[in-house]
């Protein structure tokens, strides 16, 4: 199942130990790439992250992995270094780290704005700067961040507020990066069936995200599942390189800007 596109390309997958990050390791392992540099972010992931290790090895590539906490530059510095002293310079960049809060704006404290921050503007905007320094020429660097960018909704202002510099982190990035022939997008799922959306959701809340999409009959869960994902991924690093600086949508019609 190679593609020529990944064959023999090396991956640094930030939050690469378990739910999509995870999967793209396997799939672009399965591809034929030739390395796969797995962040975690605690203790609490490792057993994950080892059996994304064990996965992306028996898929046939050579595969480490790295615990970092992201929301400081010395950690994202610290994360590329190892990569680059296990692999070499990486060709592909992907970030998948995220955080959810599902809160009214007048009930958040500033504890958790800072903390969410952080996480999903702070981490993104130092990993591009990683990326900028470290990815070979003609390189590929994907962002995930949500599909509530184009939403009007209350309670996420704190996650898609700090989600959305994201999107000119990646133009910005995207007009910087282009004389290297690098590509910077972002990629924006709707609400996925994984362990971190159950947690900030009620039942009611639950049941409506289940039918918002327009394809939601036609999905296993209603929601966005990480392998709708993947291939729009797996895409964006490989034949879709003339695509960059935008931020993509991928919903099943959930919504749209």
């Amino acid at each position: 199942m190679a593609d020529h596109e990944i064959r023999d390309k090396t991956i640094l997958i930030a939050g690469g130990a378990k739910n999509l990050g995870g999967l793209v390791a396997r799939d672009l392992a399965a591809r034929g790439a030739k390395a796969v540099f797995i962040h975690y972010n605690s203790t609490a992931s490792r057993a994950e992250a080892e059996a994304t290790l064990a996965a992306v090895k028996a898929a046939g590539a050579q595969a480490a992995a790295f615990q970092s906490d992201l929301t400081t530059a010395g950690g994202m510095k610290a994360l590329f270094d190892a990569a680059r002293k296990a692999f070499g310079a990486p060709d592909i960049a992907i970030n998948t780290v995220g955080k959810v809060l599902k809160k009214p704006i007048v009930e958040i404290t500033e504890a958790e704005y800072d903390e969410m921050s952080a996480v999903n503007a702070k981490a993104a905007f130092f990993f591009l700067q990683e990326a900028g320094r470290n990815l070979r020429d003609q390189g590929k660097v994907v962002t995930v961040v949500t599909s509530l960018l184009g939403a009007f909704t209350p309670f996420y202002a704190s996650y898609a507020g700090t989600k959305a510099p994201v999107e000119h982190f990646t133009r910005a990035a995207a007009k910087e990066f282009g004389e290297r022939g690098i590509s910077v997008t972002a990629i924006g799922p709707g609400p996925m069936d994984t362990p971190f959306f159950y947690p900030a959701e009620g039942e009611d809340a639950v049941a409506y995200h289940r039918t918002a999409a327009a394809l939601s009959r036609f999905s296993r869960t209603g929601l966005t599942d990480i392998e709708d994902i993947v291939p729009f991924i797996r895409f964006l690093v490989s034949e879709g390189w003339w695509m960059t600086g935008q931020t993509i949508l991928v919903n099943g019609g959930y919504t749209t800007k």
